[in-house]
């Protein structure tokens, strides 16, 4: 899938007064000024609306923008710009450290519409020259989301039975090789633990129960796929949490989904995307008092007196 770049911007020449904002915040160089009036004259556009949302006349549309994909349905969205500094970032700061990964749900199905609504939240997210070649795969009920969670422990299951070969797991550290001595030692007994409980009917160790999912995927041909997807799960882990929702990332779901081929052909996903997270959604069993902090950060400082650090 080629990256799309058809130029799509409308400018009315009866509106535009010529002030060139829209030249200077364009990052593609689609528009220019000619006889005080700003025209389309570039070969490609990032459609990123850019223009659109800085012209004070409102002279500038991108038809290659979906107004469907801003239309929410679970809340009134203010459409006003927030100006640089001018936003609550202490409440922005307590949203971000009041999220918790939730690992256990109420029995309660989450509404399509709130569904729907995270993945536009997600695609406010910026992506790597606007590529916006991340998709959403949709598991909105816990049906689904256990059908997955099966197949899921199916490969589990037989990764377990390799990495309890203590033969296999040496010859493949001699050969240069360790991944499964490593998992051995790091996740088999939990894997094991998890499997048993779920064969015999108690607790859900992979999806906690959850009510439904999101599998955040990304075209191969974007320019940063991983980033795209994962800055995308940040916002619909944050807007989730604003709506009453608890959320789990599922790392486990990952791995089984990198290496089985087959479970992203039952989620019907292209060979040409690759699924970066899996989000467990629903409501909480969990109410907390307080925030709480992280461990400590490794932060560099990088500094030169002269014109290049080479």
């Amino acid at each position: 899938m080629k990256v799309d770049r058809t130029v799509t911007t409308i400018i009315d020449p009866q509106l535009c007064t010529g002030c060139g904002m829209c030249i200077e915040v364009c990052p593609s160089e689609t528009i220019t000024l000619e006889h005080r009036k700003a025209v389309v004259s570039g070969a490609e556009s990032l459609n990123c609306g850019h223009c659109a949302a800085i012209c004070p006349a409102g002279a500038i549309t991108v038809a290659g923008i979906d107004p469907s994909m801003s239309a929410f349905r679970t809340f009134q969205e203010n459409t006003e710009w927030i100006p640089h500094g001018q936003n609550d970032t202490a409440a922005l700061v307590n949203l971000m450290r009041s999220r918790r990964s939730c690992r256990n749900f109420m029995n309660s199905p989450v509404p399509q519409d709130i569904l729907e609504d995270l993945v536009k939240i997600g695609i406010t997210a910026p992506s790597g020259s606007n590529c916006q070649m991340w998709t959403f795969t949709i598991l909105p009920n816990q049906e689904s989301v256990n059908m997955l969670g099966e197949r899921i422990g199916a490969f589990f299951r037989k990764l377990n039975s390799m990495a309890n070969k203590r033969w296999l797991r040496n010859l493949m550290k001699i050969i240069g090789r360790p991944e499964l001595h490593d998992y051995y030692h790091n996740h088999y007994e939990s894997i094991e633990r998890g499997l048993s409980e779920w064969e015999s009917g108690g607790r859900d160790l992979l999806f906690h129960g959850a009510a439904a999912a999101i599998i955040v995927s990304s075209n191969k041909q974007a320019s940063c796929p991983a980033e795209d997807a994962l800055l995308a799960t940040q916002n619909i882990l944050l807007a989730a949490h604003s709506m009453g929702l608890g959320t789990c990332l599922i790392g486990f779901a990952i791995a089984a989904m990198r290496r089985d081929g087959t479970i992203q052909q039952m989620l019907r996903l292209p060979a040409d995307e690759t699924p970066y997270a899996v989000i467990a959604l629903g409501y909480p069993r969990e109410e907390y008092q307080l925030v709480t902090g992280r461990k400590r950060a490794t932060i560099r400082y990088v500094e030169t007196d002269g014109p290049s650090l080479l």
